[in-house]
């Protein structure tokens, strides 16, 4: 008990009043005629009688009242938990069950629900319960014991930082204390960074039930390092790193698997809790997409990290149009050189001059090229439209015969005019500005010395402006159309316009364009479970997208198809995804690593974890003997109603004696 304002007992001093009223009041006497007194002694009357104190129930009462006046504006308080968990109060039980990658080793989930299910049966019926399971993500399971028997494995990594907030958000909303039991392996690699996210809300103690108490050795295989694709004859070449958690020096058995068959295997030699590298060289891939993994024979009770996934596709080189005026051969000369130089025939080029692609369809290449046209046949230019809503890219450069046309073709803006800088002296432009996020341009090198003689000013709209002239000439521009994109290039390739093709950026600026118009860096040879597949770029409406998962199902309702701009990847194994513009794309899937170091949180840690609830007693600090924090709770209210009670019995006591004095008198 404490006293918030403890000066105010200084009132006590008031109850010297009524022992003055009792005590030291006057002795009043009815004065008596009488002839003469001169026959009487003279003698001093004693005070005793008038000293002696009467009605001492009163006095009690009007000492008692003025007491406790004095006791209420002190304002007394008592420390009481704000949990009320200890004193048998109302309550929300939370049962938290991991159902991260790592819970796979052995049966520990098994044990983690049968746990669950034993707290569950001893609740009382006035408790709540809420089961919730939680990987990167917390769900909501329900409130019945069936919830439980639901939860089942996934690929997903632990958040201990992601239930902490699901656990301070539920306390929020339940307005009631809350007993969290959280049912996990406890593992390390769960925790965040900052130890400030694991902080529980007000109200929260958490009880932990480990299903492990001690780190378990671990051999897995970490990472694969294969090519997306390769072309033609070319062989591939497949790296892979074997990781041992915990575990002691030992050899172990790796196989390169692809399409269910082992092509090659070869033993590799892990050194004490490191790590080792081994390669598959010269390895054949069939045409097409395939399914490759690298397996290990590990021995231990985690076999779902003891393969990798990845994918891996062989093609035919893919076709590029290049269509240009007949009269310049220079410009298609550039771009093929620098484009072979750089795509590692993952490219050819088809020059065609404008006048011959009447009958021509894009749909069969990769991406078009438009290199200073001045004009296009109409169906032409309506098929490439279609092309690019499709989900088709196209590049178009601007010269001398294409500034003639009022619009740039299917980029569908106004061409200004055209700037014309002299060769001589230092009349000429470089990109004063470049757009470094750019997919053509990140890589690309710098272009400050590239000098333009010519350029084509056109109004951007809508469209995005990677790089810029030093008289703010629009150098580089992008738009989206439906479901593909154009990139228009306001200058030309032929090394008359600029001297551009004659620089080392030109090569890299080629590559990454073409990569990036024929989406060859969309696709990766393996992604990690709680990553995003890109779907599509734009967000409007387009054309379903057909993805199906790991286990053959369709990942995607209708309307989700053809409005999603991307999926998240769930569960490790394969994906098959395939695009309305023909694009075909078999993404692995794999678990995040960190789940197979089984390393279990140390008990101090464990203990801050529960003891950083601010207003709660945490199952650890109970069995240490800490006392709780808590806050005081006033009770001056009940005080004062006691001190109005005490006044009514004063009065009527009071005025029962002035009656009796006055019947006396």
């Amino acid at each position: 008990m404490g006293f918030l304002t403890p000066w105010a007992f200084a009132g006590l001093a008031a109850v010297t009043l009524p022992f003055w009223l009792h005590l030291l009041k006057k002795h009043k006497s009815t004065p008596v005629p009488f002839s003469s007194l001169m026959f009487f002694e003279r003698r001093t009357q004693s005070s005793i009688k008038h000293r002696r104190l009467q009605y001492l129930l009163l006095l009690a009462l009007r000492t008692a009242v003025l007491a406790l006046l004095a006791f209420a504006f002190a304002r007394p308080f008592l420390h009481t938990s704000s949990t009320g968990l200890a004193a048998g109060g109302r309550k929300l039980t939370v049962l938290a069950i991991d159902q991260s990658f790592s819970m796979r080793q052995g049966d520990r989930l098994a044990r983690a629900k049968r746990e669950a299910a034993r707290i569950a049966a001893r609740l009382r019926p006035e408790d709540k319960l809420q089961i919730v399971a939680f990987g990167s993500q917390v769900r909501m399971m329900g409130d019945s014991g069936s919830a439980i028997a639901a939860i089942e494995p996934t690929d997903t990594r632990s958040s201990y930082a992601e239930l902490s907030r699901a656990l301070r958000s539920i306390a929020q909303s339940a307005q009631m204390p809350v007993e969290a039991h959280l049912f996990s392996d406890m593992q390390k690699s769960s925790l965040p960074a900052n130890f400030t996210d694991l902080r529980l809300g007000d109200g929260v103690q958490l009880i932990a039930h480990p299903v492990a108490d001690r780190r378990v050795a671990n051999f897995a295989v970490e990472s694969v390092n294969a090519p997306r694709r390769v072309y033609g004859a070319a062989k591939a070449r497949v790296q892979a790193t074997i990781a041992g958690y915990g575990t002691a020096r030992a050899t172990r058995r790796a196989a390169l698997v692809l399409n269910g068959r082992e092509l090659q295997s070869k033993p590799v030699e892990v050194p004490e809790g490191g790590r080792a590298t081994m390669e598959f060289t010269s390895v054949d891939v069939p045409f097409g997409l395939n399914r490759g993994e690298v397996r290990i024979d590990s021995g231990d009770n985690l076999p779902e990290d003891d393969r990798f996934y990845f994918s891996i596709e062989r093609a035919e080189a893919r076709r590029v149009l290049f269509v240009h005026d007949a009269r310049n051969q220079r410009d298609a000369l550039y771009f093929r050189t620098a484009l072979e130089a750089a795509a590692e025939s993952a490219f050819e080029l088809d020059a065609v001059p404008e006048e011959q692609t009447a009958n021509l369809s894009p749909q069969k290449y990769a991406f078009v090229v438009l290199s200073d046209v001045s004009a296009l046949p109409a169906s032409f230019e309506a098929a490439l439209r279609g092309y690019v809503r499709a989900g088709g890219s196209l590049l178009v450069a601007l010269g001398r015969e294409s500034a003639l046309r009022p619009r740039v073709p299917v980029f569908d803006e106004g061409i200004v005019d055209t700037r014309y800088f002299a060769r001589d002296g230092d009349r000429f432009q470089t990109a004063a500005w470049l757009d470094t996020a750019h997919p053509s341009i990140h890589d690309a090198g710098h272009w400050d010395d590239v000098k333009f003689y010519q350029a084509v000013r056109v109004n951007p709209g809508k469209a995005r402006v990677a790089a810029r002239l030093g008289d703010e000439t629009p150098l580089l521009l992008e738009k989206q159309l439906g479901e593909g994109h154009v990139l228009v290039f306001t200058s030309t390739f032929d090394n008359i316009s600029n001297d551009f093709p004659l620089h080392a950026s030109f090569v890299p600026f080629v590559e990454h364009t073409a990569n990036y118009l024929a989406r060859q860096e969309e696709g990766r040879a393996n992604y990690q479970v709680g990553s995003y597949l890109e779907l599509r770029q734009a967000k409007e409406q387009g054309a379903a997208v057909e993805v199906l998962d790991p286990k053959g199902e369709r990942a995607l309702t209708l309307e989700e198809a053809t409005r999603a701009q991307n999926i998240p990847l769930t569960t490790a194994g394969f994906y098959d995804a395939k695009w309305p513009s023909g694009r075909h794309e078999l993404v692995a899937v794999n678990a995040d690593r960190h789940e197979s170091d089984l390393e279990v949180i140390s008990p101090e840690t464990l203990a801050l974890w529960q003891n950083s609830a601010r207003e709660t007693r945490t199952a650890a600090g109970s069995s240490a003997g800490e006392t709780p924090e808590s806050k005081p709770v006033e009770y001056w209210w009940y005080v004062l109603l006691a001190v109005f009670v005490l006044a009514v019995a004063e009065s009527l006591l009071g005025n029962r004696h002035l009656a009796v004095d006055k019947e006396a008198a």
